[in-house]
């Protein structure tokens, strides 16, 4: 295994992961945003109305974005193990 074979593996397994990780975390900004203005507009500080719409809204795009995740984690996963020999080299 070259160092520039385990740069390549390494840059692919971090872009795979920030792909797979943007929309839970744009959905978390956005609702966090509009938690925030909400409270800015309404002046309730309450601590948990900033989380729990957080939970749910990341855990719903979760649930909606789990069979896209799968497959793209599924289809690198099957090219790692594919390429198996040419990393033994």
């Amino acid at each position: 295994m070259t160092p520039d074979l385990v740069i390549t593996m390494a840059k692919e397994t971090v872009e795979l992961t920030l792909l797979l990780c943007l929309p839970m975390l744009a959905v978390g900004l956005i609702v966090g945003v509009a938690v925030g203005l909400f409270q800015s507009l309404t002046q309730i500080q309450e601590m948990t109305l900033v989380l729990v719409p957080k939970i749910v809204a990341i855990l719903l795009t979760l649930l909606f974005t789990l069979p896209w995740i799968m497959n793209k984690m599924t289809a690198y996963t099957g090219q790692l193990i594919m390429n198996i020999p040419l990393y033994a080299k």
